[in-house]
């Protein structure tokens, strides 16, 4: 079977002795499925006795989908009496020892750790549409490539396949690659629908109708384009929020404080002169008396007063508001009442992190609130979560909300520490302007 010249470039790297993880892909219709297909059928017949994983987000889709791929390629290669596959052991059993191993890598609330992987041995992986699953999962399936390397002289390889998507895949693979910094041990190669002779033009024509957004990813890979409508920040105001040339800090100085929890690493304080901010620091994930502390000198050496300190009260941050006697922000409460003309109305947001959220986009949107911040890993991180900041449910009547912090966490793959400090900025415009009533019922 003759590959098309983008998938040759990716079985270069899926057979040297310096790469070790491969994404392969960035549009629809560029062979993704069929590669990985191809490369764990040669890597059975060529390693005898040796285990691989294939994998998606969800098993139901993996078979209905990738192994539906894979058994017609075997078919026509001649290759379907060099296995049986086992559906009920989710197991593909090559007759000269190797097994193919089926695995859904969705990230359930019962296994955040993924565990159930935890006594897997494999000699390689492929992960299909890895962009639908959690970045952990990922790097659980690379420790666990170890099977017979040694035997074989193979070094851990993974290959996976994706459409262009807003997370870690972005992150990991396309921006670095894209910048020119992405590991040796890493390869992205990009693969579109042009590329592939073999697709019906017809096919083509209906990527081409798609609407705007998703003709942008699937038919022209465009990694970068995002039109949903639930986005509350767009690019160009998050680009201007790092660069607060028409805002000068003055007023009061206030400090917003967003904890370290349980699974989270760091406890991030951020320093405020008005609506900008002028300084950030983080602490790793520590005891109670470091985070307590380090606020303490900040607040000295910035001169705040103990009444504009907040920090998030939920978790571990409820003995910081207790110690510090600073004020506690609880993201579920209910929203406070804000104030239209001369009367209070209860407003129609679901909690308090969401009335803070959408109100502190709509201050960066109208440049009304900026950052002053030169390191770059920071822009970066604190950038990727404003592009999350999103409405849920836009299509449904009822109270505004903003998607969850667990689905921003699986979009990303890591927790998003950096809006929390950011929105509760605006915990004291509504104190301040409103009286900060709190709404009951």
């Amino acid at each position: 079977m003759k590959l098309l010249p983008k998938q040759q470039h990716a079985v270069y790297f899926l057979k040297d002795k310096i790469t070790e993880e491969v994404l392969y892909g960035g549009a629809a219709g560029g062979g993704k499925s069929a590669l990985g297909c191809l490369w764990l059928m040669e890597m059975c017949g060529r390693h005898p006795g040796t285990r691989w994983l294939l994998g998606r987000s969800k098993l139901k889709t993996l078979k209905e989908t990738t192994l539906s791929t894979f058994f017609e390629l075997a078919k026509q290669l001649r290759l379907s009496r060099q296995f049986k596959y086992k559906a009920t052991e989710n197991i593909i059993y090559w007759n000269n020892g190797s097994q193919i191993i089926l695995k859904d890598l969705f990230l359930y609330p019962s296994d955040p750790n993924f565990d159930s992987l935890g006594s897997l041995e494999i000699s390689g992986a492929f992960i299909d549409e890895c962009n639908q699953v959690h970045y952990h999962a990922w790097q659980i399936v690379k420790s666990r490539i170890r099977y017979k390397l040694t035997e074989y002289k193979l070094i851990p390889k993974m290959l996976g396949s994706c459409n262009p998507a807003k997370n870690w895949a972005y992150k990991e693979f396309y921006k670095p690659h894209r910048d020119g910094v992405l590991p040796i041990y890493r390869r992205f190669i990009q693969s579109l629908p042009t590329d592939n002779p073999h697709l019906h033009p017809s096919y083509l024509q209906s990527l081409l109708r798609l609407d705007k957004n998703s003709r942008e990813r699937l038919y022209f890979g465009n990694w970068e384009y995002d039109d949903d409508p639930a986005t509350l920040i767009d690019n160009d105001s998050i680009a201007d929020y790092f660069k607060p040339h028409h805002l000068s800090p003055g007023g009061l100085k206030y400090m917003t404080i967003d904890v370290a929890r349980k699974g989270r690493d760091k406890t991030v304080f951020r320093i405020w002169h008005g609506w900008v901010c002028i300084a950030r620091e983080s602490i790793a994930k520590s005891g109670l008396d470091e985070v307590v502390s380090r606020a303490k000198l900040l607040q000295i050496r910035h001169g705040i007063a103990l009444s504009n300190i907040v920090a998030d009260e939920d978790g571990v941050g409820g003995g910081v508001v207790d110690f510090l006697k600073c004020k506690g922000f609880v993201n579920n409460s209910s929203p406070l009442e804000m104030l239209e003309g001369n009367t209070y109305v209860k407003p129609n947001y679901d909690n308090l992190k969401s009335q803070c959220s959408i109100k502190m986009a709509e201050m960066i949107t109208n440049r009304l609130a900026g950052e002053l911040c030169d390191d770059d890993a920071v822009q970066q991180t604190t950038a990727e979560e404003m592009e999350q900041v999103k409405l849920k449910d836009i299509d449904k009547d009822g109270r505004q909300g903003i998607i969850p912090k667990d689905r921003i966490k699986d979009l990303i793959g890591r927790s998003p520490d950096e809006w929390d400090s950011i929105m509760m900025r605006y915990w004291f415009a509504l104190r301040k302007n409103y009286t900060a009533r709190i709404r009951v019922g």
